[in-house]
């Protein structure tokens, strides 16, 4: 093994084999930039062509492409090993599934470069892939405390698990966005109680509960609109589903959109019904921009939004409550500037890119201490 020493600038290899320039990918960004302004050396391995790969190159993130096909891809793990050991960086930081974690803590294995992990999901999976995924990392990051418990039932030492939080660039939705033009795209007439929703379109994002309650709330709020973004395969089921509701003129699904920041402000609410949540950086974001948030308190949603200051949660699947709470918040216009001051302030103060950055040297450095 390596003679491990104090290191004033850390060489780290970060490891994202995501295709999509998702909220995990914007995450690795962030760190990124923020680690460097520090002073810190980071390498991006990422896939040919990936989201994340044109995002770091425009931002002169040093960059090496990589493909991976997923965790079966061996050859990826040694490739990634053999430019382990030609680049020589003191960590390995792996960010994703889909091959960073299981193949990426392999290829350091082998590499004999120390290990650390980002886990951004709160599924549960197999004890036994569990321990095989982990195995190789010195450190697995939770991104919330809900993933946390997810991997100490997974029989994860809690001496090996560190929480570092997801971040929000708040001072990104710092500037008054352009209302006429974003009514005018999305077609939301003057006066309207604009809803939105954003995620990828599959079940544990939980975009049926949403219309169902929205379906019960038409008849009394005659002029809600709810702009549902993403995609997914459950695109074709979802507009179905709106038209069997009588839902046609009221939600409009607007597929993925890689502006969202710049007018998500707009909003009068964000609803997040998540079934399953690692944190919610999309409720993190709209709260950054002022827009309460209601939505099912699962996973990490329940530290994304703090309940009563800055939204409202109500049970997970519970049509009804999540029903009675979007009305609530229609109805009461005090309540939601209170809630918009509030999750402002939270996400300035909280969820800070400085933070979360500051978090993770201080764990690379506590790793290559021993």
């Amino acid at each position: 093994m390596r003679a491990i020493h104090y290191y004033r600038r850390v060489k780290i290899l970060h490891v994202e084999t995501g295709r999509h320039f998702l909220g995990g990918p914007q995450q690795v960004v962030y760190l990124i930039n923020a680690l460097r302004e520090r002073g810190h050396d980071s390498t991006l391995v990422c896939p040919p062509d990936s989201g994340i790969d044109g995002v770091a190159r425009m931002d002169g993130i040093r960059v090496q492409n990589l493909f991976c096909a997923g965790d079966l891809d061996l050859p990826f793990a040694y490739r990634l090993s053999q430019f382990l050991k030609e680049h020589a960086p003191d960590i390995v930081h792996c960010h994703s599934r889909r091959g960073a974690d299981l193949l990426g803590g392999l290829a350091a294995s082998y590499a004999d470069i120390p290990a650390v992990v980002s886990r951004r999901v709160d599924n549960t999976e197999m004890r036994l892939m569990a321990a095989l995924r982990y195995k190789p990392f010195r450190k697995i990051i939770a991104i919330s405390e809900a993933i946390a418990d997810v991997l100490r039932e997974h029989d994860v030492a809690d001496e090996r698990i560190a929480v570092i939080r997801s971040a929000v660039d708040a001072g990104a939705f710092a500037s008054e966005p352009d209302r006429d033009a974003f009514r005018k795209e999305f077609g939301i007439d003057e006066g309207a109680f604009a809803i939105a929703a954003a995620g990828q379109l599959i079940p544990r994002k939980g975009q049926r509960y949403l219309l169902q309650a929205v379906a019960g709330l038409v008849h009394q709020h005659t002029k809600i609109k709810l702009v549902v973004y993403g995609d997914g395969y459950l695109d074709v089921q979802l507009r179905a589903q709106a038209v069997s509701l009588g839902l046609e003129d009221v939600v409009q699904f607007a597929g993925f959109r890689d502006d969202l920041d710049s007018f998500i402000a707009c909003f009068d609410l964000f609803a997040h019904p998540a079934l399953t949540e690692g944190l919610g950086v999309a409720a993190l974001k709209a709260a950054a921009a002022g827009v309460p948030v209601v939505g099912f308190d699962a996973g990490g949603i329940k530290e994304a939004v703090e309940h009563g200051k800055t939204g409202l949660l109500v049970p997970a699947e519970d049509v009804e409550s999540l029903q009675e709470a979007i009305g609530t918040l229609i109805d009461d216009d005090p309540m939601r500037e209170q809630m918009s001051i509030a999750g402002r302030e939270r996400m300035q103060n909280v969820f800070t890119i400085a933070t979360m950055a500051d978090k993770h040297i201080a764990l690379y450095e506590s790793v290559l201490n021993g």
